[in-house]
């Protein structure tokens, strides 16, 4: 039976159905604590063109978006599958959740801090880390400083960092932790990554998420939405992964006939210079080796 009860549900899934509820937040909460290493309290789940629910399940993505006690935004999304021009497209979803939240002819006080939280189960790039925070500085360039600005709030001037206005990204490199859970961000990589808590857990969020994602805790109904939401899964992975041992092969079979024509060439020239060597006419030499006589003229 212990088996059966460490068997959790997977992150995507939960944000999807689960954490959208306002009892669940403390999971959530706990997550964005760990990874943006302050107390985050959720106020309330937001919707928009990004992050509707709709009846066709979304694979590739799944995205959340949550206002904190501070009044900023978080947006988290998942990303399973590899999908070109990934960081523009975060940057357009980041642009976009800012103009959400600023109505036409408000000031530019009223624009939201906005924190992007990538959970990437593919090879964004190159780099030895698993996880990795963006975030906007103004460095001078001959003196090496960081610039503060003046900011007018509550009648008074006070100096605040570019970072604290700007957006923050955390991009979280799923697939590249081999570690041996020891912290709480360890800990929670180790179940992004294979869907285990281990059951004496401190780590914000984990110890709410043993008792509220296990799998035998959802209904008979939810259990099967779930096995054909991982099967679908694992289906929507061979295909991608057919077709790039596919393209690996065209691309392996190309390279042999051109290298075969490569080869060919390479013979008709070393032949036409030989030719040529012995004074044979230009003419005859295009008609054995099917060079033009510009290109044996040119040897």
């Amino acid at each position: 039976m212990e088996e059966l009860q460490d068997r959790y549900i997977r992150f995507d899934w939960a944000i999807k159905r689960l954490l959208r509820q306002k009892a669940n937040f403390d999971v959530l909460e706990g997550f964005l604590t760990v990874f943006l290493g302050e107390k985050i309290t959720i106020v309330e789940i937001l919707e928009s063109e990004g992050n509707q629910q709709s009846a066709e399940d979304k694979f590739n993505r799944v995205d959340i978006k949550a206002r904190n006690s501070k009044d900023e935004i978080i947006i988290i999304e998942i990303q399973n599958t590899r999908e070109l021009f990934y960081l523009e497209r975060i940057l357009y979803g980041v642009a976009k959740a800012i103009t959400e939240h600023i109505s036409l002819g408000e000031t530019y006080y009223k624009v939201k801090k906005i924190y992007s939280i990538s959970i990437l189960y593919f090879d964004i790039g190159k780099g030895s880390d698993y996880l990795y925070h963006g975030q906007n500085h103004f460095v001078g360039v001959h003196t090496g400083d960081r610039l503060q600005v003046n900011v007018k709030e509550k009648n008074a001037i006070i100096q605040r960092m570019p970072a604290e206005i700007f957006p923050e990204y955390i991009l979280i490199r799923v697939n590249e932790f081999d570690k041996v859970a020891l912290t709480p961000l360890e800990e929670w990589m180790k179940y992004l990554k294979d869907g285990t808590i281990c059951p004496d857990t401190s780590a914000p969020g984990l110890s709410e998420a043993r008792e509220k994602l296990k799998y035998y805790s959802m209904s008979p109904k939810e259990r099967m939405a779930y096995d054909e939401h991982l099967n679908a899964m694992m289906i929507q992975n061979d295909v991608l992964d057919s077709a790039k041992l596919e393209g690996r092969l065209e691309g392996i079979a190309e390279g042999k006939a051109e290298g075969k024509l490569e080869g060919k060439a390479e013979r008709s020239i070393e032949i036409a210079q030989k030719l040529k060597h012995i004074n044979i006419p230009v003419e005859q030499i295009a008609n054995v080796t099917g060079l033009s006589i510009e290109e044996i003229e040119r040897i």
